[in-house]
């Protein structure tokens, strides 16, 4: 009897992290999708080049006519901004929003059940709640979720992808994904999942940091005063979106060239083919600073997602923790 209750407990301790990790996400997405498409506009080779005109000097005269040289050019946020509004119109700025809302729920479900699930199981390996710990439960859970999830954002890419004139009809999430499978087959919708692979890197570096400094926010929370329920609980939750928006930060710049490359293999039709390939041509054509293409639109959305997302996570489970028990 004591083992079916334990087992029932632990059963509700699980919906419980999928809930929650499924509503961060939604919230996380919905806020910060703007960003998002401007950061995969700014990450795409379809932005890397444009035209420059030099005038063509010859012997004893000098030409009026011009030669096109392609030079590498990196467009601002703003610019990719004012662009898109100006040519595209505001509902562009939400393009991929449908498949990112029918993954982001159960990938961060399934991301954050694993997560506490494989949590679980290390803390009889190593250290319980050591780094080791983390590392190898953000690991795993990254791992598992990309796999499972990557199809939905291939698709949510291309949509992010596909540029448009005022008042034209684009492709819905159904017919995008239609259209990867008469074209490229299944093995379309996997496009960029060694990059999402070599992104655990990511996962890991983020995890590590925010389980450090929740930690140290719990330490600090004990070592003071007892202060009233409410301001204490604000207090915490505020550290908590802190702890988050610095761990992310952290890990997305170390990371961040991953990102790129995943995007480059997502497009329709390009030369690029594998991950080191990807990352060898870009480097060859752009420079290395190819590799940090949006960046800044990267940081401004993560950051604020990030914290979003664990701090409403977070929120959820110290809500409903002891209800579930």
């Amino acid at each position: 009897m004591a083992g079916a209750g334990a087992s029932s407990s632990s059963e509700r301790s699980t919906l419980l992290h999928l809930f929650a990790g499924g509503c961060g996400g939604t919230v996380g997405a919905i806020f910060t999708c703007p960003l998002e498409v401007i950061k995969t506009r700014l990450q795409s080779s379809k932005l890397a080049f444009r035209a420059v005109y030099y005038p063509q000097v010859q012997l004893g005269t000098i030409s009026g006519e011009g030669v096109v040289r392609p030079t590498p050019l990196s467009p601002g946020l703003i610019r990719v901004l004012k662009s898109i509004l100006e040519k595209e119109g505001p509902r562009s700025l939400f393009r991929g929003l449908g498949p990112n809302l029918v993954g982001v729920a159960p990938s961060r479900a399934v991301y954050f059940g694993c997560y506490s699930k494989a949590k679980e199981q290390f803390n009889d390996v190593f250290v319980p709640n050591s780094n080791i710990v983390h590392v190898c439960s953000a690991g795993s859970a990254a791992f598992i979720t990309n796999s499972l999830m990557n199809p939905i954002w291939m698709v949510k890419t291309r949509m992010q992808l596909e540029r448009r004139v005022r008042g034209s009809k684009q492709m819905n999430a159904l017919q995008c994904a239609q259209y990867v499978y008469q074209t490229e087959g299944v093995r379309g919708f996997y496009r960029g999942l060694t990059a999402s692979y070599a992104g655990i890197s990511e996962t890991i570096i983020c995890f590590a940091i925010y389980e450090s400094l929740k930690k140290h926010i719990g330490s600090s929370r004990l070592a003071r005063s007892p202060a009233g329920g409410t301001e204490q609980n604000s207090t915490n939750f505020f550290g908590l979106m802190l702890a988050a928006a610095v761990s992310k930060g952290c890990a997305s710049c170390i990371a961040y060239p991953h990102e790129v490359i995943r995007t480059r293999l997502r497009e329709e039709g390009t030369k690029y083919r594998t991950f080191l390939q990807t990352a060898r041509l870009v480097f060859q054509e752009e420079g290395y600073l190819a590799f940090y293409r949006g960046l800044f639109a990267q940081l401004m959305r993560q950051i604020p997602n990030t914290a979003i997302v664990l701090s409403t996570y977070e929120l959820i489970v110290y809500l409903l923790e002891d209800r579930v028990k």
